[in-house]
């Protein structure tokens, strides 16, 4: 599930930034630069639709903090100010794309689909390739030399994480929060347990041998 980030004081139009955004992916919704900058840090973020009016903290402070940490989650910044200084000093914090206020409904779902498809493969072939292993992103299924690998639910999540995330260390927390969420009735102990059912899939591939564990740390792919 792609999960995207929504921060925006005025409650109104965060529900109808929610409204259009929620065909792409699960929507999380805060209303202060502190929370949002809270929330990012987390890392299980696709992407962030920012205000730079805020409370707190304001969005140039959240853009410059996340890049300080060498966070690099596409972030849309939705904002009524239009002058070009404003653009200019969003795109030096560490923008991805700056949109102003009123907007279409369809330039920012346009807009979305294009830094996730820049960013993370997504809306483009509808799929991820590794070597010779395909994941069908509107499928849900994966493919290994043109056969399909029992690989589902969770298990394909995780899949996608990993290889959208080729060369990064993947903590169990953040692979945790990703995949089960930060509200989920289970523990931590899941990630083990599902890895090891992944690992068990990817056997004939090879796959499992390049998804390393870092003892007391996590997991990273490291892969061409």
């Amino acid at each position: 599930m792609i999960k995207l980030l929504v921060i925006e004081d005025d409650h109104v139009l965060s529900e109808n930034i929610k409204e259009i955004i929620s065909e792409i992916g699960e929507v999380t919704q805060v209303y202060d630069g502190s929370e949002g900058l809270y929330e990012l840090e987390s890392g299980v973020y696709y992407l962030a639709v920012l205000d730079l009016m805020i409370p707190e903290m304001n969005g140039y402070e959240v853009l410059a903090q996340l890049r300080k940490q060498k966070m690099m989650t596409p972030v849309l910044i939705l904002t009524a100010k239009d002058g070009l200084e404003d653009k200019i000093e969003g795109f030096e914090r560490g923008a991805d794309d700056y949109l102003t206020k009123p907007f279409y409904r369809e330039e920012l779902l346009m807009r979305i689909k294009a830094l996730l498809k820049r960013s993370l493969g997504l809306f483009n072939e509808h799929s991820l390739a590794y070597q010779e292993i395909i994941c069908d992103l509107h499928q849900n299924t994966v493919e290994y030399k043109k056969q399909l690998l029992p690989i589902q639910g969770k298990e394909f999540e995780l899949l996608v994480y990993f290889l959208q995330n080729k060369g990064i260390i993947l903590t169990k927390e953040q692979i945790f929060d990703r995949i089960w969420g930060f509200d989920s009735d289970t523990t931590i102990t899941v990630v083990e347990v599902y890895m090891s059912n992944l690992r068990k899939h990817l056997r004939e591939t090879g796959l499992d041998k390049e998804i390393k564990t870092l003892r007391n740390v996590g997991y990273i792919l490291q892969g061409e």
